[in-house]
């Protein structure tokens, strides 16, 4: 949610800014603006609505300067507007700020604030921090302590840049909750909250931990401990692998096509080094030092938000079925501020493409203090959640720039049946079974590009349901994940109305809006559910619904029954949503062009939910 980015060096800093916030569009954002140090003052232009239209309006306007900020906005407090983009000032127009997350204690400072004779001109809680630091820099000649103080009175979740007119060649940020990623080039200094920001001027990154401030010029820059007051920090230096081409459409029309095609790759990047065919097994090098803690094991939880935690359905059954460990999967923000009692043999799993998710880095926070052991899945080296967990696997999926999460989908729910295989070797599963099973995960990548030769059929599916209005998105078992997911891909991308279900749940309820306008898409491979899922679609059928079948390949017996059928290989049943999402996926992207939406960044939403 929203993005940050600080340049100070050299060169110009107008364009450098505005391309970091063309990179970081898809995170979703309302609003943008920059500011720009220039000679004898700080030049700041907002525009609501996209960055091209931010970058019209810096046309007009004559912008020099090689220190600046930038900023797009997703509206938490304030409705979207131009008044409430940021980078925000303070009273004299001296200090710029630029922030992400939330300062919860915001009124009552305002309130403290404006008793000393402060201005606010938005309705935003950004505005206070820089009218804050301001009041501290009334006493505090030195700006990096006025801003020091000025966060100790912050309550919640931040990120944020400062620009000050008076230590014109300086930029500072901190971050607290809220991502905050330092690039380090040649004689110049990048601050962002995302490295798809960074990557075209360095690849050289330092990930910054809550409670670090930076104060950075062209000629380097040094972190502090805000918090504790600790001074100095020394952080690790990464080297990014992902290049920046990564992020560029390649010749597809949007992310989202090109990411669902890259899917047969990034099932083969999330395998590749990890199978063990000889031995029926999985290894995973950074939980190698805990495996007999996971090897005494008496329950598991999943946790993710959207996507992440429907995928967390399918490695819930594969868990229990393959490793006979107790699991169960709950959203994340539910499991934070769930009373349990300590849980010394249990583990958390907490799976996020972006590592960043709030409520999931709370729920890990949560299962440390009940004493559970905590791993991570997450696509993004060095993210928050990456470094809170005792331990975690990478997906090595590469960037995902779509909002609608595709690649890294399949390659979270591999990840969770390839762990469920790694805990069952280690509990008695033998070697011969877990050869049938890497035999079949082997395999998976042909079979996502022989699905996406499909994609013809599905556009011209899309085509003949492009006025309906609601759906359903029903499966059982390991597609009950499926379904979940597959009616959220739809509600993202086409902006209609999609229940997502268990198909068991019909008879108690829902089938009561079936009629001819109500389509239902049903998960339905031929496996262990599938005579009664064949039950419940003559069910829809009795009460004159639409029916799209996904099915098994040579499985011909719903042909007669539905009125579309799309076909996926054969395989074992809990490998099966890694396939189904496939179609559905290519559904949910052919009906949001028909329908006229913007498939990589829908209204209203962000890659990446960094606060509560």
């Amino acid at each position: 949610m929203c993005g940050i980015i600080g340049y100070v060096g050299k060169r110009q800093a107008l364009p450098i800014v505005l391309e970091g916030l063309t990179r970081m569009e898809y995170r979703g954002y309302d609003s943008g603006g920059v500011a720009i140090v220039g000679a004898e003052t700080i030049q700041c232009i907002k525009a609501k609505g996209k960055v091209a239209l931010l970058k019209e309006k810096c046309r007009l306007e004559t912008i020099e300067g090689a220190v600046g900020i930038g900023h797009t906005r997703w509206a938490t407090h304030g409705e979207p507007s131009e008044r409430n983009a940021h980078p925000h000032k303070d009273c004299s127009g001296d200090i710029f700020v630029a922030h992400n997350g939330i300062i919860e204690n915001y009124q009552a400072l305002k309130e403290k604030l404006v008793r000393k004779g402060h201005k606010f001109v938005s309705e935003t809680d950004t505005e206070i921090i820089a009218h804050t630091i301001e009041e501290y820099a009334k006493t505090e000649k030195d700006l990096s302590t006025a801003i020091r103080l000025a966060l100790k009175d912050f309550h919640g979740a931040f990120g944020i840049v400062v620009l000050s007119k008076k230590h014109p060649g300086t930029l500072i940020a901190a971050r607290f909750g809220s991502p905050l990623i330092l690039g380090i080039g040649k004689d110049e200094n990048i601050i962002a909250s995302d490295a798809t920001a960074i990557l075209p001027l360095t690849n050289r990154v330092i990930y910054l931990n809550d409670g670090d401030m930076v104060v950075l010029s062209e000629n380097g820059f040094e972190i502090t401990d805000f918090k504790n007051g600790n001074g100095r920090q020394e952080r690790k230096t990464t080297t990014i692998e992902w290049k920046s081409g990564s992020a560029e459409l390649g010749g597809f029309p949007h992310f989202m096509l090109k990411e669902i095609f890259e899917q047969p790759q990034a099932l083969r990047d999330t395998m590749r080094g990890r199978l063990l065919p000889d031995e029926g097994t999985v290894k995973f090098g950074g939980l190698k030092p805990f495996e007999e803690r996971l090897r005494s094991l008496d329950s598991i939880t999943l946790v993710g938000m959207g996507t992440a935690g429907f995928t967390c359905l399918a490695g819930e059954y594969a868990i229990e079925e393959l490793a006979g460990i107790p699991a169960r999967r709950e959203v994340a923000s539910e499991f934070a501020f769930r009373r349990s009692a300590p849980c010394k043999q249990g583990c958390l799993i907490a799976v996020s493409q972006s590592g960043e998710t709030a409520d999931t880095l709370n729920a890990i926070r949560e299962a440390k203090r009940r004493g559970m052991l905590t791993l991570g899945i997450v696509n993004v080296t060095g993210s928050s959640i990456a470094r809170e967990v005792d331990a975690g696997i990478y997906n090595h999926v590469g960037p995902e720039t779509a909002v609608a999460s595709t690649k890294a989908s399949v390659s979270q729910v591999l990840l969770q049946e390839m762990f469920a295989l790694y805990l069952a070797r280690m509990r008695g599963l033998s070697k011969s079974e877990g050869q049938t099973i890497i035999k079949e995960m082997q395999k998976l990548p042909a079979y996502a590009e022989k699905i996406l030769t499909s994609a013809g059929s599905i556009k011209r599916l899309a085509k003949k349901y492009k006025a309906s209005r609601s759906f359903f998105c029903l499966g059982r078992k390991y597609n009950f994940s499926s379904a979940l997911e597959g009616a959220l891909k739809l509600k993202e991308c086409s902006y209609v109305h999609v229940e997502g279900g268990n198909i068991a749940e019909l008879k108690h309820g829902p089938i009561s809006l079936i009629d001819k306008n109500f389509p239902s898409i049903v998960i339905a491979p031929k496996d262990s559910m599938y005579e009664k899922n064949k039950s419940s679609i003559q069910e829809i059928k009795a009460r004159k619904g639409p029916v799209i079948a996904i099915t098994t390949e040579g499985n011909k017996e719903l042909e007669k029954i539905a009125d579309t059928v799309l076909y996926i290989p054969k395989t074992l049943e809990m490998l099966t949503p890694i396939l189904a999402f496939i179609p559905m996926q290519l559904f949910a992207y052919y009906l949001a062009v028909e329908r006229g939406n913007d498939v990589d960044k829908p209204r209203n939403l962000a890659k990446s939910v960094t606060v509560e």
